[in-house]
């Protein structure tokens, strides 16, 4: 009889290392739009790249491995096809919201997620939630309101886009907690690719702009194939470290694209910004770790 081998501590060093190389592909991804949408590229465009690249990835694959009926799921269509609207949307909006705001600005409120999911497994899960998480969920708002200054003015209409794409990421991250073990990643990724390259092809050639160089176009191509292989190393690293172990290394997207802001872009974050940016981290660590004691 084969024995089953518990995960062992150089597994677990290996799904955080994957979940590092994670975020830093998709610090790639955010850079990428927004170098894009600085040189005048629309925000519906770069999302059409982002999923068609997707799209042409996992669909070699599916084809490779071979498209069984489990490809088509019954009962949990409308699932996927939420799952994918939600990030599709998501996407959409953060790559607008870098056309006006600091990669800083746009991730330190995307890192409110994991706190909205606190909340949302409350109004819509029925989970019980004790004394610490409500703290930490209003500890979270808190930050989020230092970052955007809602009537100061730092403010920009563009930051409610970001307050948007990370209310789609909680529920985004809610159906693929529905979906994990009842369908596969490989469908998940194509549901994905499908409905974002359909959805978002004729509004990218209503507003097609040319790219005028190699760097452009390389830029371009690229959010799709980093976009994909993010969600490959994220999926992978969990199958070699639990999700308590790797969750305080989803951050790293912070620091990421904080030094990345600063070489491309020559954008320090404000005090403000960093400040806000600590509350949230810091409530989605006080969640996390009571999650861990639960």
């Amino acid at each position: 009889m084969a024995l089953s081998v518990p995960a062992t501590e150089d597994d677990a060093r290996l799904g955080i290392l994957l979940m590092l190389g994670a975020w830093f592909l998709f610090s790639i991804v955010d850079t990428s739009a927004k170098w894009l949408a600085l040189v005048g590229l629309p925000a519906m465009q770069l999302a059409f790249f982002r999923y068609a690249g997707h799209l042409v990835i996992a669909l070699g694959l599916s084809i490779r491995e071979g498209l069984g009926a489990e490809a088509l799921p019954k009962g949990k269509t409308w699932l996927l096809l939420s799952r994918a609207f939600l990030l599709v949307t998501a996407t959409l909006s953060n790559f607008y919201a870098l056309n006006f705001l600091p990669l800083t600005v746009t991730s330190a409120i995307m890192f409110s997620t994991p706190v909205i999911v606190c909340f949302l497994s409350v109004a819509w899960l029925r989970e019980q939630v004790g004394p610490w998480r409500w703290f930490a969920i209003l500890l979270g708002f808190v930050g989020v309101l230092i970052v955007i200054q809602p009537f100061g003015e730092a403010f920009h209409p563009a930051m409610l886009l970001c307050i948007y794409n990370a209310v789609a990421l909680a529920l985004y991250s809610i159906l693929t907690r529905q979906l994990a073990g009842i369908v596969s990643t490989e469908t998940m990724q194509l549901y994905m690719g499908v409905i974002g390259t359909v959805a978002m092809a004729p509004l990218a050639f209503w507003v097609w702009q040319t790219p005028t160089g190699i760097l452009d176009w390389a830029l371009l191509i690229g959010l799709g194939v980093f976009g994909w292989a993010g969600h490959q190393l994220l999926t992978t690293a969990h199958r070699f470290a639990t999700a308590n172990t790797l969750m305080p290394f989803t951050y790293s997207f912070l620091i990421y694209l904080t030094i990345l802001s600063w070489l491309f872009f020559a954008h320090v974050p404000g005090l403000w910004t960093l400040f806000g940016a600590l509350i949230i981290m810091a409530s989605g660590l006080i969640i996390w770790k009571r999650e861990q004691s639960a």
